[in-house]
């Protein structure tokens, strides 16, 4: 072997060990996301326990526009976001791919699943499949939060996952009263805001 393969070879382990660090030491973003999920389908869901518990005197028709709103919101956000977030420091760590991944997953699912109860609720001319939308959002949510503890070794995060899992059969015995809609927003933030400004705090200004 050569002087200038045995440079290259050493080159290459320097390059692999380089990215290994990177993986390891970069934190993980999109705090931002789960901030504005938070507070953008939290404040959504408040105003949708006002119309439901009569504090808010509105058309039950409001229900559509104040979600559909809230959706239009959300995603326009997270465009931007997504978009700042691909220039931080850390972004293309194997850690934050996996976890971008896994949450993107649950966004999606999420839209589909809102898409999917919309058009039973104009076939049936009943909103009831909506009741179970809490439910299925923290499982997710649960799930979004089991990858990012997997890849980032943060063990607070597995507590949120835990709990995600275990408030999403609990919400279910609040179906038929507004308080659904008030405990889905306490679960928002609880699940999304606040884990969300934990995350932010812990993104690197300039360097990883």
């Amino acid at each position: 072997m050569t002087r200038d393969q045995v440079q290259s070879v050493h080159d290459d382990i320097a390059y692999m060990k380089a990215l290994a660090q990177e993986g390891r030491h970069a934190p993980l973003l999109g705090g931002r996301i789960l901030i504005i999920a938070g507070l953008v389908f939290g404040v959504t869901a408040l105003a949708h326990y006002g119309v439901q518990s009569g504090v808010i005197e509105v058309s039950p028709m409001a229900y559509p526009l104040l979600w559909g709103a809230a959706m239009v919101i959300f995603f326009g956000a997270l465009m931007v976001e997504i978009k700042r977030c691909g220039h931080r420091p850390g972004a293309r760590s194997a850690g934050n791919r996996a976890a971008g991944a896994g949450w993107m997953g649950v966004g999606l699912a999420t839209f589909v699943m809102f898409l999917s109860m919309g058009v039973i609720a104009w076939m049936t001319g009943r909103g009831d499949a909506f009741a179970i939308f809490p439910s299925l959002i923290f499982a997710l949510y649960g799930s979004g939060w089991a990858v990012s503890a997997t890849m980032s070794g943060q063990r607070w995060q597995w507590r949120l996952a835990i709990g995600a899992w275990i408030a999403a059969p609990l919400i279910a015995f609040l179906i038929g009263s507004p308080l659904l809609w008030l405990g889905y927003a306490a679960g928002l933030f609880l699940f999304a805001f606040v884990p969300g400004l934990i995350l932010a705090r812990q993104e690197p200004a300039e360097v990883v």
